[in-house]
């Protein structure tokens, strides 16, 4: 999607079965930036246009989800927001982090809340875009969910099918999107690893799990939260935030008109300087 910033360490996070691709720049108080889960997605490409931005203020530490890009495979379809916390929540162990703003966009956003949830000591703020997880057994998938579900179904992976989700679903204009980050995605969805075990999918038991309006300890989860919703999504709907504000006690909200899944890509000037704000003025000393 854009060029590794100059400056950015590259290395991997080892730990049980686990082997986290991990990405860093900056200095000072720990952000995790956590990508969604769309063929093909990683770190780094989810955050091309953020990263030197909040590098300024944060040590922002951008890893490759379990499942995704250079890490390790394999995501369990019974519990998956609970397997991808996990695996974050190991990588900070074994960075010797204690505490971390997590920002997260879709499937990261849904793993960002788990991790809340499952450790609020550990979660200084959460920054969700377009969150997962929200609602998900209480209504029919959107168009782009259903379209992101089928892409290694069927008759598999092509540049035709991801070509249509991104410039039909992941972002509100199309025209905006560069031919060079449909090629990119589609070469990484293509891996042979990712293809033998696709990271994107759930069992019957994993959509209960995963359906955060259903979990008690939302209403408890007092870290505070920014949610940041395109008004245009039509992967998860943009009334996920209000649901999230009416439940969590300290949930702020913005929905940005014309503007679909990828807030931070589509927006990324307003995300950069909000969730910048957002989070020193929630910073442990």
């Amino acid at each position: 999607m854009a060029n590794t910033p100059e400056g950015v360490n590259t290395h991997f996070v080892e730990f049980g079965n686990r082997r986290i691709f991990v990405s860093e720049l900056g200095n000072g108080f720990p952000v995790v930036m956590l990508h969604g889960g769309g063929p093909g997605a990683s770190g780094m490409s989810n955050y091309s246009k953020n990263v030197e931005a909040l590098a300024q203020h944060f040590r922002v530490i951008v890893p490759d989800m379990q499942g995704y890009g250079q890490s390790s495979k394999g995501v369990s379809k019974n519990d998956p927001f609970g397997d991808l916390a996990d695996a974050m929540l190991g990588m900070l162990d074994t960075l010797d982090i204690e505490k971390a703003h997590i920002i997260g966009n879709s499937l990261g956003g849904g793993t960002a809340l788990r991790m809340a949830l499952e450790q609020p000591q550990r979660v200084a703020s959460l920054v969700l875009m377009g969150p997962g997880g929200i609602n998900i057994t209480r209504e029919l998938p959107t168009a782009g969910l259903k379209k992101l579900l089928k892409y290694y179904k069927g008759s598999g992976p092509s540049k035709d099918k991801l070509e249509d989700f991104i410039l039909n679903h992941l972002v509100y204009d199309g025209s905006q999107v560069p031919g060079e980050v449909i090629e990119q995605r589609y070469q990484s969805s293509i891996d042979p690893e990712v293809v033998a075990s696709p990271p994107l999918g759930m069992s019957p038991k994993g959509m209960l799990n995963s359906d955060f309006t259903r979990d008690p300890r939302l209403k408890q989860c007092q870290t505070p939260c920014l949610v940041l919703w395109g008004a245009d999504d039509s992967v998860n709907r943009p009334s996920g935030a209000k649901a999230l504000q009416k439940t969590m006690p300290n949930c702020d909200v913005y929905l940005f008109s014309k503007t679909g899944h990828w807030v931070q890509w589509e927006r990324a000037n307003e995300f950069n300087a909000v969730s910048t704000a957002f989070m020193l003025n929630n910073q442990a000393a």
